[in-house]
Parts: C-alpha cells; sequence; structure tokens
C-alpha cells in the first residue's frame, strides 16, 4: 500500500500546485472605502463582493477609521499596488491629496475607479460611478420651495449642516445643489458657504454622523431658534438634527428637513416623519459595475464610458417622500423601501 499513498500524495501534491497558481493569476481589485461602519459603504462592500464571486475576482477591503481618514486610504493603495492589483476602487475621503498616490497606481498599471465621491480633477480617475449629487441634492431644494410656496421660500430660515471643513465635492455638490433647487444665488458653486443671501442661517460640519448632526444643529438653533428648513448632507446628519430641534419643541413638523443618501434607515425616518423627503442613491450598483469595468479592462483594456453629457456615469437618484410635491419628481416611501440599501 506504500506505493500507493505515495502516489495519492503526489497527486495531491499536483491538484494544490496548479490550484495554487491558477488563484495567482486570478484578476486581484481592492475596494477601498471612507469606513466600514457607515450602512452605505457596507452595502457597497456587498455588491462589490457578490459581483466578484460571479465573475472570479479576488477583491481585497480596505476602509478608514473614520469619514476623513486619509493616512489609511493612502497605505491601502500602496498595498495594492504592492499586490499587483489590476485595479482600484475607491470612494475616497481626501479627495485632492489621494491624486498623487492614485497617479502612481495608474503608472504601474491599475485601473483606478471613484464610487460615489469624484475626485478632483475628476479626470483624475479613469472613471466615475456616482449619485449625480448636485442633481440629489436639487431634488431635496425644489421639494422644501414647493412645500413652503412663495411666501415660506421668501421667509425661509435655513440650516445647512454639510459634511466637514475640507469640503469634499460630494458635500459641496449636494449643498450648492440644494440651495440651487430651492432658488437662492450659490456665487462660487465650487464651494460652499460663500453664499450672501439672509436665509441661510447657518452652515456647520456633521461628520456625516448623528452625534455630528445634533451638535451643528444645536449650534444653528443658538444662533436663530425660528429656523425652519434644514438641509443634512445624509441621514445620520438628518436624525441628529432632529434631535436638536426635538429637544426645542420643534419637532412639531413645522421644521423641513430634506436629506441625501437613500439607505433603509434613512427611508425608515422618512416614515416616520423625522425626514420630509431625501434622495436616494444606489451604491450596490455603483461597486458591481465597478468590479465589471476592472474585469474588462483586465482583459481587454477597455475602460468605461461616461454618461452622455456628464464626466462620469450616473448610476441614478430618486427623491423619496410620501408628501409630493408638485413639479418635483418623487417615488412612493414603499418604493423606496423596496430599493434602499443598509
Amino acid at each position: 500500500g506504500g506505493i500507493m499513498n505515495k502516489f495519492k500524495l503526489f497527486i495531491i501534491s499536483l491538484f494544490s500546485v496548479s490550484f495554487f497558481s491558477v488563484a495567482a493569476v486570478a484578476t486581484e481589485a481592492c475596494l477601498i472605502t471612507k469606513t466600514d461602519i457607515n450602512p452605505f459603504f457596507v452595502k457597497m462592500k456587498e455588491g462589490a463582493e457578490a459581483r466578484a464571486n460571479e465573475l472570479g475576482i479576488k477583491l481585497s477591503f480596505f476602509a478608514g477609521k473614520v469619514d476623513g481618514d486619509h493616512e489609511t486610504q493612502v497605505r491601502a493603495v500602496e498595498t495594492c499596488i504592492a499586490s499587483g492589483a489590476k485595479g482600484i476602487l475607491i470612494a475616497a475621503s481626501d479627495t485632492k491629496a489621494i491624486v498623487p498616490v492614485l497617479k502612481n497606481a495608474q503608472d504601474n498599471g491599475l485601473l483606478v475607479i471613484a464610487l460615489d465621491t469624484p475626485l478632483e480633477p475628476i479626470t483624475a480617475a479613469d472613471s466615475t460611478f456616482a449619485t449625480d449629487n448636485f442633481k440629489a441634492g436639487e431634488l431635496g431644494g425644489a421639494w422644501v420651495a414647493a412645500k413652503l410656496g412663495p411666501d415660506g421660500v421668501a421667509n425661509a430660515k435655513i440650516a445647512m449642516l454639510d459634511l466637514n471643513e475640507s469640503q469634499p465635492s460630494v458635500g459641496v455638490l449636494r449643498d450648492q445643489g440644494f440651495l440651487t433647487g430651492f432658488g437662492i444665488d450659490v456665487k462660487d458653486v465650487s464651494r460652499w458657504g460663500d453664499e450672501d443671501d439672509p436665509r441661510i442661517i447657518c452652515n456647520e460640519v456633521t461628520n456625516g454622523n448623528e452625534e455630528g448632526g445634533r451638535t451643528a444643529m444645536e449650534k444653528c438653533l443658538q444662533r436663530d431658534q425660528d429656523i425652519n428648513v434644514v438641509y443634512t448632507i445624509n441621514e445620520p446628519a438628518a436624525v441628529g438634527a432632529y434631535e436638536a430641534l426635538k429637544a426645542m419643541g420643534k419637532d412639531d413638523g413645522s421644521v423641513l428637513i430634506a436629506s441625501v443618501d437613500g439607505g433603509c434607515p434613512g427611508v425608515t425616518d422618512v416614515k416616520r416623519g423625522i425626514i420630509g423627503a431625501t434622495s436616494q442613491q444606489y451604491p450596490l450598483l455603483m461597486a458591481s459595475l465597478g468590479v465589471e469595468a476592472i474585469k474588462a479592462w483586465a482583459e481587454d483594456g477597455s475602460k468605461p464610458e461616461n454618461t452622455p453629457g456628464l464626466d462620469f456615469f450616473n448610476t441614478g437618484v430618486n427623491l423619496v417622500t410620501d408628501d409630493a410635491a408638485s413639479g418635483v419628481e418623487s417615488i412612493s416611501v414603499q418604493e423606496g423601501m423596496d430599493r434602499c440599501w443598509g
């Protein structure tokens, strides 16, 4: 039986050698997100993982510790280059500072695709798969204006709850979109906070989370207790803002809150009346399309095409509310629940 056992071992060792060599040539890709806690990025990871498994791509995941953690993302890009990956999908925390690091990846033959957050300049990525964030904000602003009517719009007191002071593009686009939809002159559209319209009471930053939203709203209410319109960068910030309003007895529907993201918790908050309307985006689609693009690049060197008329591929956006406004396109909370993430 000794010879037979040796033969079996030989077969097994052959199998394992061939197995590993096949694994080594499998296309590798990296997904780098801002955090791994935010349900938006959790869903993005799910979408990427599912598509990678279907296509036989080895996908590695990296995430910052918090939104705005640039250093971790830099190290992640360096790791991906060293591992011989064919492409990087990234939701960048610092959209300007990451550019030279990603240029190095491109020089090493990697396809760089920005997800959700365009780089600055947007052309620094080979392609960008994102929500039209300006449009997302614009839908919210138009909805609020339609709800208030002309008199309400003329006398509105608006709190703008932004992302953070470094003004990442996603935050600028949503803010400026909201004000544009509302009918306010945004001055320089590439930055928020330079407006001189007296209806804007405050621009405060939230870091895109609940605690930040609450603190920012408290600061705004200290400036003016009669704020009746609140824009928030995302739904966790909106929930925090609502808590601050509630603490002052302003949770009676007299304050209109518009937000962006469209995660299931956020859509639930629309259902519960915490948020008036939210613009829903589709992270699962961004990620799965991104993985497909890396596979195509690895196979034949082709790069994805932009949506006609835009400098990125638009993965879609819908305003979710059960309090529809005339002239503003929206979908119901039920449809929003059917299509939400997180």
